[in-house]
């Protein structure tokens, strides 16, 4: 496989760009920047109002603990982390013990942290969350169930992104493998029937769509 459809394989990580580009020229130590990375690929994940990590959770991810080794390296990543500004840490007693909670350093969490030190904040059992495994992207998704990803198919992709949930063009391609129709020409197909006359799974739809595909664009795709 070719470097350029590795990369499509990849969820994209989004970095704050104002606070990690500061950040980024002062690093100097190869843990502190794994943790950073890591901690902003977890706390993408998280759904809460609040987003933030215990540190019971990053001891227990695999692949921090694999990238830092040992737990006297994620204590000292955390330490150069907070001291350097990346990490916001707070403390919480909910009555068995002390908890330690870690944000990103930025609008929202320097909300969240006035919040805890004022007492004004305490996690509810909704925002105990655990981290979810990476999601397939759907380039990887169309690879590894229908063939080839071109670089047509990538953009088509990327249109039915703006145009379905996410959801439909994932079950769009196991529908399509179900039948033995491997190709995007039958997936596209499947999307446009469920958009035009509804589906009978309508709870996993996400919401109504983002604007209306513009039928019939790839209509004329080679197979793949």
């Amino acid at each position: 496989m070719s470097s350029s459809n590795r990369s499509q394989k990849l969820e994209a990580l989004r970095l704050p760009a104002s606070e990690f580009a500061a950040a980024l020229v002062e690093i100097d130590h190869l843990a502190e920047l794994k943790l950073a990375l890591r901690c902003l690929a977890m706390l993408q994940q998280k759904e809460a109002p609040y987003r933030y990590l215990r540190y019971d959770e990053l001891l227990a991810d695999e692949t921090l603990m694999r990238a830092l080794g040992t737990q006297d390296s994620l204590i000292d990543a955390l330490q150069r982390g907070i001291s350097r500004g990346l990490l916001l840490e707070a403390q919480i007693d909910p009555g068995d013990c002390i908890r330690r909670l870690f944000a990103w350093n930025d609008a929202d969490g320097r909300a969240w942290q006035r919040q805890i030190q004022a007492g004004e904040w305490q996690p509810a059992a909704a925002d105990e969350i655990e981290v979810l495994p990476p999601r397939p992207s759907l380039y990887a998704l169309y690879e590894d169930n229908l063939g080839v990803l071109t670089p047509m198919i990538a953009e088509a992709i990327r249109d039915a992104e703006s145009a379905y949930p996410r959801e439909w063009i994932e079950e769009a391609i196991r529908y399509a493998v179900q039948r033995n129709a491997r190709n995007w020409r039958y997936v596209h197909k499947v999307l446009e029937n469920w958009q035009q006359e509804g589906r009978s799974r309508e709870a996993d739809s996400g919401g109504p769509q983002k604007r209306q595909y513009q039928r019939g664009k790839w209509k004329d795709f080679i197979d793949s």
